[in-house]
């Protein structure tokens, strides 16, 4: 089994920064690809950014160039440093382990964080 603890959620005004972490604990799970996604009320849960093994970024077209995911190994952590905040990144953010498949499906990872909540206020 594999465990994921997102923290580092808040309420900012817009233009302002937050970092998220997720700390991996059971398997070595953190070797793999680690992503973030999110979900806003009433919407479905969509992706945000993923790191994997080589530390190969990908990142969603709304986040990219604002966003930066990254990941210590030895501390078995990811991270997600979010600036520019706007409105429109209020949403659950929810780190994941990445099983198979495409990164951006969230059907391609198999564990889940409890998520953390982000936001950004006008």
């Amino acid at each position: 089994q594999v465990q994921l603890v997102e923290s580092g959620g808040g309420l900012v005004q817009a233009g302002g920064s937050l970092k998220l972490s997720c700390v991996a604990s059971g398997r070595a799970k953190i070797l793999n690809a680690m992503g973030w996604f999110r979900q806003a009320p009433g919407k479905e849960r969509e992706f945000v950014a993923t790191i994997n093994w080589s530390s190969t970024t990908f990142y969603s077209d709304s986040v990219k160039g604002r966003f930066t995911i990254s990941r210590d190994n030895a501390k078995n952590t990811v991270y997600l440093q979010m600036n520019s905040l706007r409105p429109e990144d209020t949403a659950v953010y929810y780190c994941s382990a990445h099983n198979a498949g495409s990164y951006y499906r969230d059907f391609n990872y198999d564990y889940w964080g409890q998520g953390t909540q982000v936001t950004v206020t006008s």
